[in-house]
């Protein structure tokens, strides 16, 4: 747990265009593992069950493909070259191989809310058999719910969980949400459930109830998500514990 807020966190690794290090890469949390930051990156599923490390529901806008991540294989995704990098997307797996223990990971589960917790259960079977600092958080309640009850049993009892949030829930950037989980996420109605160790909060939506009863009232860490340049990250300071960052140098 002292690790979430020992260092700043890079976003999707220590990425940066100019010199060919696209998000989410191999190449972008060695970057972070070199410049000694802690590295937050997205996992979801391939067709066939792989955690793949990987942010957009499509693959449009990283890579030389089109259409949704979820219709291919792991082995289709990992001959997909990202940009003009040469680089192509890793599996979790290898992410972990690559990194070796040398930062922390922070893994966010994507979701398509829709209850399914093979992603989980993934993500805990790679997680148990490795040494290094790992956390887990999502915006979805019901995979850290599942990590939760059952990560003892997989072998993950270990590792922090935590939830990603934000003030609101609005149809236009959620529309995949029922209105039962719209109230449950706005006003964090699952933490009997998820019981999560750590919060990560959007650091636009600061001053907020939420993270100040996680750092005041349980004594929690409170992470925020995404400063963009130092000021964002100093006038964050004020509320939260540790910043997650890209486009600069913390």
């Amino acid at each position: 747990m002292s690790a979430l807020v020992s260092r700043p966190i890079a976003h999707r690794g220590l990425h940066d265009l100019k010199k060919g290090i696209v998000e989410n890469s191999i190449a972008a949390s060695l970057a972070a593992v070199a410049a000694g930051y802690a590295i937050e990156c997205d996992v979801q599923l391939s067709r066939d069950g792989e955690a793949i490390v990987f942010h957009d529901d499509d693959l449009d806008r990283l890579t030389v493909s089109t259409g949704p991540v979820a219709r291919l294989t792991a082995a289709e995704l990992t001959q997909l070259r990202l940009l003009d990098s040469g680089a192509t997307i890793p599996t979790f797996p290898s992410l972990l191989s690559a990194v070796g223990g040398r930062a922390l990971l922070v893994i966010e589960l994507k979701s398509r809310f829709d209850g399914d917790p093979t992603l989980a259960r993934r993500v805990a079977e790679v997680a148990a058999a490795y040494g290094g600092p790992l956390a887990i958080e999502s915006f979805d309640p019901d995979p850290i719910a599942f990590l939760r009850k059952e990560g003892p049993g997989l072998g993950v009892g270990r590792i922090p969980l935590g939830i990603v949030a934000q003030r609101d829930y609005g149809e236009n950037e959620w529309p995949q949400l029922d209105a039962n989980q719209r109230l449950e996420l706005t006003h964090f109605l699952h933490y009997g459930r998820t019981r999560p160790e750590f919060l990560s909060f959007h650091i636009a939506d600061y001053p907020h109830a939420t993270p100040a009863l996680f750092r005041q009232a349980l004594h929690l860490p409170v992470i925020a998500w995404t400063a963009r340049s130092r000021r964002e990250a100093e006038a964050a300071s004020a509320w939260a514990d540790a910043v997650v960052f890209e486009g600069y140098l913390a």
